[in-house]
C-alpha cells in the first residue's frame, strides 16, 4: 500500500468516525450543535477529497473548540485516538518533504501498536484482570452493558477469567503481528472483532471507528519495514 493510498483511507475512516460521533451529539448537546454540524460538513468534504489540506486544518480548530466546550477529551480513549489521527493528518498535509510525511504517518502507526501493548501490560499487572474480577465488576456494577441480561455473565467467573487472559495476551503480543502481512491481517481482524464486540455488548461504538481509522497506517508501516 502506498503512503498516499493509506493516508486517503485514513482520512475517509476518520471522517466516518467524526460523522457517527457528531450525529450522537446532535441529540444530547443542544448548546454545541453548531460545532457538530460543522464537523459533519467538513467530514463529508474529507470523504470526497475536497480541499483536504484546509479541511483537516478546520477540523483541528473544531477539535480544539470541542475540547474547550467539554473541558477535555471526555470520551476518553476514542477522543484521544481520533484527535491524534487528525493532528497527524493535518501535519502530513502541510509537510513539504515526503520523508517527513512518512515519519509522521509511521509515528501514528506506532502509537496504535503501543495503545494495544500498553493496555495489555496495565491489565496484566492488575491482579483483578488476571483473576477475572475486573470483568465481573464491569458486568455487575458498570453502566456499560447495553442489555441488563448481559450482567448474567458475572455468574461465570471461569469464563471471564479465560476472556481476561485472552484479551491481555492478544494486546501484549500485538507488535508481533507486524512480522508478516498475513499475521498483521489476522491481528487486525481479531482487533476489529474485539472493538465490534465492545460496541455490541457495551455500546462503545466510538472506539470501533477511532481505532479502525488508524489501521491503514499500520498496514503501510508493516510493508515499509518488513516487505514480507
Amino acid at each position: 500500500m502506498s503512503l498516499e493510498t493509506a493516508i486517503r483511507l485514513t482520512e475517509i475512516l476518520l471522517a466516518i468516525a467524526f460523522i457517527q460521533n457528531s450525529l450522537e451529539h446532535l441529540h444530547s448537546c443542544k448548546d454545541a450543535k453548531l460545532l457538530f454540524y460543522l464537523r459533519i460538513i467538513f467530514s463529508f468534504f474529507l470523504i470526497f477529497d475536497f480541499w483536504v489540506r484546509w479541511v483537516n486544518f478546520a477540523l483541528v480548530i473544531l477539535a480544539v473548540l470541542i475540547l474547550k466546550r467539554f473541558q477535555g477529551p471526555y470520551n476518553g480513549g476514542s477522543d484521544r485516538m481520533s484527535y491524534l489521527i487528525l493532528c497527524c493528518l493535518c501535519l502530513i498535509n502541510f509537510m513539504p518533504i515526503f520523508k517527513l510525511k512518512e515519519y509522521i504517518f509511521g509515528y501514528l502507526a506506532m502509537q496504535l501498536v503501543l495503545s494495544y501493548c500498553i493496555s495489555g501490560w496495565f491489565k496484566f499487572i492488575n491482579p483483578d484482570w488476571r483473576n477475572g474480577q475486573a470483568l465481573q465488576d464491569i458486568f455487575l456494577f458498570s453502566n456499560y452493558p447495553v442489555d441488563e441480561n448481559l450482567r448474567n455473565f458475572a455468574n461465570f467467573p471461569i469464563f471471564l477469567t479465560l476472556i481476561s487472559w485472552s484479551v491481555m495476551l492478544f494486546e501484549l503480543i500485538f507488535p508481533l503481528f507486524l512480522l508478516t502481512k498475513n499475521t498483521l491481517l489476522i491481528g487486525l481482524i481479531v482487533a476489529s472483532l474485539f472493538h465490534f464486540g465492545l460496541a455490541i455488548l457495551f455500546g462503545l461504538n466510538r472506539f470501533f471507528w477511532a481505532w479502525i481509522a488508524a489501521y491503514p497506517s499500520v498496514i503501510w508501516l508493516q510493508e515499509r519495514l518488513f516487505l514480507i
